[in-house]
């Protein structure tokens, strides 16, 4: 850049002491936190951050130098909490991804379902992809297929569960429409995320949060650390998980003597 482009020592001086201020603030908001999510902690961080980057700039404009700092991205954190203290309704955001590895297991479990159901409308849709992930979503719960994935010829990809808190339950049918529009990142009480990225990424600092990665997973203002998307999911919604859902995904699929999957309990 030309040397009238450039920013002044003085510019630099005065992006350093604003660094030496941000942290003081910060400092004095962690001192005076009053509980875990202390939105003053919160935009006390989002400061600094915003400070320690532009002196980052400025000193690499002026100096060609660098800084230790490490900012994270914005796309890591979540903004301050400004939802109900004391919620009277929560929604429960699941996205998760799977790849179709095994297409041959996966529609002879579709036509194992079909063949127990008497009432088959168009029993060749198992005998596609397409058709088969119809038939058996639509037999099977999402939290059934999440913990038995591989007996339907699946592999997981990544996931995320996000708790959001509401003053009220929505009217019946209200969101049905458009179910995942208009969710207020600010009322998102807790969120939890697994990734295969985050195996590659354990020294890598991913915003505020604490970061439990044993698992692959990466968890985001307060899901506890031995939670993973299930845990989450019962523990809000009241659920007793049962004895065989639980040991399901360490049950290996029996074979006869054509190599063919045995049929799964269908028709629940």
């Amino acid at each position: 850049m030309s040397d009238a482009a450039q920013p002044t020592a003085a510019e630099v001086r005065a992006a350093a002491e604003a660094v030496k201020t941000a942290l003081d603030r910060h400092l004095a908001a962690v001192e005076r936190r009053s509980r875990e999510d202390d939105p003053a902690v919160f935009e006390a961080f989002n400061l600094l951050a915003a400070a320690a980057e532009a002196y980052d700039e400025l000193l690499y404009d002026r100096y060609d130098e660098v800084t230790p700092f490490e900012i994270p991205g914005g796309d890591d954190t979540l903004p301050p909490y400004t939802g109900p203290e004391e919620p009277n309704a929560l929604s429960v955001l699941i996205r998760r991804d799977y790849a179709v590895v095994e297409p041959q297991r996966l529609m002879a479990q579709a036509r194992w379902v079909e063949a127990a159901d008497d009432d088959t409308a168009h029993p060749e849709a198992a005998e596609t992809v397409h058709g088969a992930l119809g038939i058996l979503f639509g037999e099977f719960e999402a939290d059934e297929i999440a913990s038995r994935h591989k007996e339907f010829g699946l592999e997981e990809g990544d996931s995320t569960l996000w708790v959001t808190a509401a003053d009220e339950a929505a009217e019946p049918g209200e969101w049905l429409e458009a179910p995942f529009e208009d969710v207020d990142p600010q009322r998102v009480v807790c969120r939890f995320d697994v990734s295969a990225v985050f195996d590659d990424e354990d020294d890598d600092f991913h915003g505020y949060e604490d970061d439990d990665e044993d698992d692959g997973g990466d968890e985001v203002d307060g899901a506890g650390e031995d939670d993973d998307a299930d845990d989450v999911v019962d523990a809000a919604e009241g659920l007793t998980v049962d004895d065989d859902i639980e040991d399901a995904d360490t049950e290996e699929v029996e074979r006869d003597g054509d190599g063919e999957p045995e049929p799964l309990d269908a028709g629940r």
